[in-house]
Protein backbone atom coordinates (compact mmCIF):
# COMPACT_ATOMS: atom_id res chain seq x y z
CA UNK A 1 0.00 0.00 0.00
CA UNK A 2 1.45 3.40 -0.97
CA UNK A 3 2.15 6.13 1.53
CA UNK A 4 -0.69 8.21 0.01
CA UNK A 5 -3.25 5.44 0.15
CA UNK A 6 -2.49 4.56 3.77
CA UNK A 7 -3.51 7.94 5.28
CA UNK A 8 -6.66 8.00 3.12
CA UNK A 9 -7.68 4.56 4.37
CA UNK A 10 -7.11 5.57 7.99
CA UNK A 11 -9.17 8.73 7.49
CA UNK A 12 -12.07 6.81 5.97
CA UNK A 13 -11.97 4.22 8.76
CA UNK A 14 -12.03 6.93 11.38
CA UNK A 15 -15.06 8.52 9.73
CA UNK A 16 -16.98 5.24 9.76
CA UNK A 17 -16.07 4.66 13.41
CA UNK A 18 -17.22 8.10 14.44
CA UNK A 19 -20.45 7.77 12.45
CA UNK A 20 -21.30 4.40 13.98
CA UNK A 21 -20.50 5.70 17.45
CA UNK A 22 -22.72 8.75 16.94
CA UNK A 23 -25.74 6.70 15.81
CA UNK A 24 -25.30 3.64 18.04
CA UNK A 25 -27.34 3.25 21.23
CA UNK A 26 -28.20 0.51 23.63
CA UNK A 27 -31.67 0.58 25.14
CA UNK A 28 -30.64 -1.80 27.91
CA UNK A 29 -27.91 0.55 29.09
CA UNK A 30 -30.21 3.57 28.89
CA UNK A 31 -32.93 1.96 31.01
CA UNK A 32 -30.46 0.45 33.50
CA UNK A 33 -29.69 3.97 34.68
CA UNK A 34 -33.32 4.30 35.81
CA UNK A 35 -34.26 1.58 38.37
CA UNK A 36 -38.00 2.42 38.13
CA UNK A 37 -37.97 0.78 34.67
CA UNK A 38 -36.14 -2.41 35.67
CA UNK A 39 -39.15 -4.66 34.98
CA UNK A 40 -39.83 -3.02 31.63
CA UNK A 41 -36.15 -3.40 30.73
CA UNK A 42 -36.27 -7.07 31.69
CA UNK A 43 -39.29 -7.72 29.46
CA UNK A 44 -37.46 -6.13 26.51
CA UNK A 45 -34.53 -8.47 27.04
CA UNK A 46 -36.66 -11.60 27.55
CA UNK A 47 -38.70 -10.99 24.38
CA UNK A 48 -35.70 -9.92 22.24
CA UNK A 49 -37.21 -6.49 21.60
CA UNK A 50 -34.01 -4.85 22.85
CA UNK A 51 -32.16 -6.16 19.78
CA UNK A 52 -34.93 -4.89 17.48
CA UNK A 53 -34.61 -1.44 19.07
CA UNK A 54 -30.81 -1.32 18.88
CA UNK A 55 -30.86 -2.15 15.15
CA UNK A 56 -32.93 0.93 14.35
CA UNK A 57 -31.40 4.31 13.55
CA UNK A 58 -34.51 6.28 14.52
CA UNK A 59 -36.79 5.09 17.31
CA UNK A 60 -38.98 6.25 20.21
CA UNK A 61 -39.60 3.98 23.22
CA UNK A 62 -42.64 4.52 25.46
CA UNK A 63 -41.36 3.16 28.77
CA UNK A 64 -43.64 2.08 31.61
CA UNK A 65 -42.71 2.09 35.29
CA UNK A 66 -42.52 -1.10 37.39
CA UNK A 67 -45.87 -0.43 39.05
CA UNK A 68 -47.72 0.16 35.76
CA UNK A 69 -46.13 -2.73 33.81
CA UNK A 70 -47.21 -5.20 36.51
CA UNK A 71 -50.67 -5.19 34.88
CA UNK A 72 -49.35 -7.58 32.17
CA UNK A 73 -47.14 -9.72 34.41
CA UNK A 74 -49.56 -12.66 34.15
CA UNK A 75 -49.49 -12.71 30.33
CA UNK A 76 -47.51 -15.12 28.19
CA UNK A 77 -44.11 -14.08 26.80
CA UNK A 78 -45.50 -13.91 23.27
CA UNK A 79 -48.40 -11.68 24.31
CA UNK A 80 -46.08 -9.43 26.34
CA UNK A 81 -43.88 -9.08 23.24
CA UNK A 82 -46.89 -8.08 21.13
CA UNK A 83 -48.07 -5.55 23.71
CA UNK A 84 -44.65 -3.96 24.22
CA UNK A 85 -44.05 -3.87 20.45
CA UNK A 86 -46.77 -1.22 20.41
CA UNK A 87 -44.58 0.89 22.72
CA UNK A 88 -41.82 1.16 20.12
CA UNK A 89 -42.55 3.96 17.62
CA UNK A 90 -40.70 3.90 14.30
CA UNK A 91 -39.91 7.62 14.37
CA UNK A 92 -38.33 10.17 16.63
CA UNK A 93 -40.55 12.07 19.08
CA UNK A 94 -39.40 14.16 21.96
CA UNK A 95 -41.24 16.61 24.20
CA UNK A 96 -40.82 19.70 21.95
CA UNK A 97 -42.10 17.77 18.92
CA UNK A 98 -45.14 16.50 20.81
CA UNK A 99 -45.92 19.97 22.11
CA UNK A 100 -46.20 21.21 18.53
CA UNK A 101 -49.27 19.00 18.17
CA UNK A 102 -51.28 21.34 20.41
CA UNK A 103 -54.95 20.75 19.78
CA UNK A 104 -54.16 18.04 17.22
CA UNK A 105 -53.76 14.29 16.93
CA UNK A 106 -51.26 12.18 15.03
CA UNK A 107 -51.14 8.50 14.12
CA UNK A 108 -47.84 6.78 14.95
CA UNK A 109 -46.55 3.55 13.34
CA UNK A 110 -45.14 1.00 15.79
CA UNK A 111 -42.89 -2.04 15.60
CA UNK A 112 -45.95 -4.25 16.02
CA UNK A 113 -47.28 -2.98 12.68
CA UNK A 114 -44.11 -4.15 10.94
CA UNK A 115 -44.55 -7.65 12.40
CA UNK A 116 -47.24 -8.46 9.84
CA UNK A 117 -49.68 -9.88 12.41
CA UNK A 118 -51.45 -6.65 13.34
CA UNK A 119 -55.13 -6.36 12.42
CA UNK A 120 -57.61 -3.53 12.40
CA UNK A 121 -55.06 -0.73 13.06
CA UNK A 122 -53.65 -2.59 16.06
CA UNK A 123 -50.12 -1.59 15.02
CA UNK A 124 -50.82 2.14 15.21
CA UNK A 125 -50.98 4.57 18.11
CA UNK A 126 -52.96 7.77 18.50
CA UNK A 127 -51.20 10.66 20.25
CA UNK A 128 -53.22 13.76 21.05
CA UNK A 129 -52.13 17.04 22.61
CA UNK A 130 -55.06 18.20 24.72
CA UNK A 131 -53.38 21.45 25.67
CA UNK A 132 -52.19 22.72 29.05
CA UNK A 133 -49.36 20.18 28.95
CA UNK A 134 -51.71 17.19 28.69
CA UNK A 135 -50.54 14.71 26.03
CA UNK A 136 -52.17 11.29 25.84
CA UNK A 137 -51.50 8.05 23.95
CA UNK A 138 -53.71 5.13 23.04
CA UNK A 139 -54.36 2.47 20.44
CA UNK A 140 -55.59 3.73 17.05
CA UNK A 141 -58.24 0.99 16.96
CA UNK A 142 -61.65 2.62 16.74
CA UNK A 143 -63.19 3.01 20.15
CA UNK A 144 -59.95 2.39 22.10
CA UNK A 145 -59.35 4.79 25.01
CA UNK A 146 -56.57 7.41 25.12
CA UNK A 147 -55.62 6.84 28.74
CA UNK A 148 -51.79 6.60 28.72
CA UNK A 149 -50.55 10.05 29.74
CA UNK A 150 -47.14 11.51 29.01
CA UNK A 151 -45.19 11.64 32.27
CA UNK A 152 -41.67 12.78 31.39
CA UNK A 153 -38.72 12.48 29.02
CA UNK A 154 -36.34 9.77 30.25
CA UNK A 155 -33.51 10.08 27.70
CA UNK A 156 -32.96 11.36 24.15
CA UNK A 157 -30.29 11.34 21.47
CA UNK A 158 -31.58 13.58 18.66
CA UNK A 159 -32.63 12.42 16.21
CA UNK A 160 -31.97 8.75 16.82
CA UNK A 161 -33.62 7.58 20.02
CA UNK A 162 -36.05 9.07 22.50
CA UNK A 163 -37.27 7.34 25.66
CA UNK A 164 -40.52 8.75 27.11
CA UNK A 165 -42.38 7.55 30.18
CA UNK A 166 -46.14 6.98 29.89
CA UNK A 167 -48.51 6.38 32.80
CA UNK A 168 -49.93 2.98 31.77
CA UNK A 169 -49.51 0.03 29.42
CA UNK A 170 -51.22 0.49 26.03
CA UNK A 171 -53.10 -2.67 25.07
CA UNK A 172 -54.67 -2.67 21.60
CA UNK A 173 -58.16 -4.24 21.51
CA UNK A 174 -57.99 -7.82 20.23
CA UNK A 175 -54.21 -8.07 20.44
CA UNK A 176 -54.69 -11.23 22.53
CA UNK A 177 -56.69 -12.80 19.69
CA UNK A 178 -60.07 -12.14 21.24
CA UNK A 179 -61.07 -9.11 19.26
CA UNK A 180 -64.48 -7.66 19.86
CA UNK A 181 -65.43 -4.77 17.64
CA UNK A 182 -66.54 -1.70 19.58
CA UNK A 183 -70.27 -1.04 19.41
CA UNK A 184 -71.28 1.32 16.61
CA UNK A 185 -72.11 4.88 17.47
CA UNK A 186 -75.86 5.20 17.61
CA UNK A 187 -77.88 8.36 17.45
CA UNK A 188 -80.26 8.46 20.29
CA UNK A 189 -83.79 8.17 19.30
CA UNK A 190 -85.88 11.27 19.85
CA UNK A 191 -88.01 11.16 22.94
CA UNK A 192 -91.64 10.37 22.10
CA UNK A 193 -93.89 13.40 22.23
CA UNK A 194 -96.33 13.30 25.14
CA UNK A 195 -99.69 11.97 24.07
CA UNK A 196 -102.59 14.29 24.49
CA UNK A 197 -105.02 12.95 27.00
CA UNK A 198 -108.21 11.91 25.35
CA UNK A 199 -111.35 13.49 26.75
CA UNK A 200 -113.64 10.88 28.26
CA UNK A 201 -116.33 9.86 25.84
CA UNK A 202 -119.67 11.29 26.81
CA UNK A 203 -122.19 8.69 27.74
CA UNK A 204 -125.16 8.59 25.42
CA UNK A 205 -128.01 10.43 27.12
CA UNK A 206 -131.10 8.27 27.48
CA UNK A 207 -133.65 9.08 24.90
CA UNK A 208 -136.58 11.00 26.22
CA UNK A 209 -139.59 8.79 26.36
CA UNK A 210 -142.22 9.99 23.94
CA UNK A 211 -145.79 9.96 25.05
CA UNK A 212 -147.92 7.72 22.86
CA UNK A 213 -150.02 9.62 20.40
CA UNK A 214 -153.63 9.67 21.48
CA UNK A 215 -156.16 10.05 18.75
CA UNK A 216 -158.73 12.67 19.48
CA UNK A 217 -162.21 11.21 19.74
CA UNK A 218 -164.26 11.68 16.63
CA UNK A 219 -167.96 12.06 16.87
CA UNK A 220 -169.63 9.07 15.27
CA UNK A 221 -172.18 11.36 13.68
CA UNK A 222 -169.67 13.14 11.46
CA UNK A 223 -168.02 11.96 8.21
CA UNK A 224 -165.06 14.28 8.73
CA UNK A 225 -162.30 12.84 10.95
CA UNK A 226 -160.70 16.22 11.71
CA UNK A 227 -161.03 16.67 15.48
CA UNK A 228 -161.18 20.47 15.25
CA UNK A 229 -164.52 20.45 13.44
CA UNK A 230 -167.63 19.92 15.50
CA UNK A 231 -170.07 17.22 14.35
CA UNK A 232 -173.14 18.40 12.44
CA UNK A 233 -176.26 18.58 14.61
CA UNK A 234 -178.91 15.96 14.07
CA UNK A 235 -182.08 17.29 12.40
CA UNK A 236 -185.11 17.79 14.61
CA UNK A 237 -188.80 17.69 13.69
CA UNK A 238 -188.88 21.50 13.57
CA UNK A 239 -186.23 21.57 10.90
CA UNK A 240 -187.83 18.95 8.70
CA UNK A 241 -187.78 19.52 4.93
CA UNK A 242 -190.84 21.18 3.33
CA UNK A 243 -193.90 19.15 2.45
CA UNK A 244 -193.58 17.36 -0.82
CA UNK A 245 -195.85 15.06 -2.74
CA UNK A 246 -192.96 12.98 -3.81
CA UNK A 247 -192.16 10.24 -1.37
CA UNK A 248 -188.89 10.76 0.48
CA UNK A 249 -187.54 7.55 -0.91
CA UNK A 250 -187.76 9.04 -4.45
CA UNK A 251 -185.69 12.11 -3.51
CA UNK A 252 -182.25 12.20 -5.04
CA UNK A 253 -179.67 10.99 -2.64
CA UNK A 254 -177.02 13.53 -1.71
CA UNK A 255 -174.44 10.89 -1.14
CA UNK A 256 -173.09 8.03 -3.17
CA UNK A 257 -175.55 5.13 -2.92
CA UNK A 258 -172.77 2.71 -2.82
CA UNK A 259 -171.17 4.41 0.18
CA UNK A 260 -172.21 3.02 3.55
CA UNK A 261 -174.55 5.35 5.43
CA UNK A 262 -173.14 6.93 8.49
CA UNK A 263 -175.12 6.88 11.75
CA UNK A 264 -176.08 10.53 11.24
CA UNK A 265 -177.43 9.79 7.75
CA UNK A 266 -179.40 6.84 9.04
CA UNK A 267 -180.95 9.10 11.69
CA UNK A 268 -181.95 11.69 9.07
CA UNK A 269 -183.49 9.02 6.86
CA UNK A 270 -185.44 7.57 9.80
CA UNK A 271 -186.83 10.98 10.78
CA UNK A 272 -187.76 11.72 7.16
CA UNK A 273 -189.58 8.42 6.85
CA UNK A 274 -191.60 9.09 9.93
CA UNK A 275 -192.56 12.58 8.76
CA UNK A 276 -193.47 11.27 5.33
CA UNK A 277 -195.71 8.61 6.83
CA UNK A 278 -197.40 11.23 9.00
CA UNK A 279 -198.07 13.48 6.03
CA UNK A 280 -199.39 10.59 3.96
CA UNK A 281 -201.80 9.58 6.69
CA UNK A 282 -202.97 13.20 7.06
CA UNK A 283 -203.73 13.51 3.36
CA UNK A 284 -205.71 10.25 3.37
CA UNK A 285 -207.66 11.36 6.42
CA UNK A 286 -208.62 14.70 4.82
CA UNK A 287 -209.91 12.97 1.71
CA UNK A 288 -212.31 10.98 3.72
Amino acid sequence: MSSFAQPSFLLFSSFLLLSSTATAFNITNILSKNPEFSNFNQYLNETGLNREINRRSTITVLAVSNGAVSSISDKSTDLIKSILSNHIVLDYYDIPKLQKLKGKSEILTTLYQSSGVANNRQGFLNVTNLGNGNIVFGSAVKGAPLDAKLVKLVASQPFNISVIEVSSVIVAPGIDGNFTAPPPMMTPAPAPSPLRAKAPRKANAPKKAQAPEVESPVDEGSDDTTPSEAPAPSPTPDSAPPKSDTPAADAPATEDATAPASPASRAVLSAGGVMGLVLALTVVFLKF
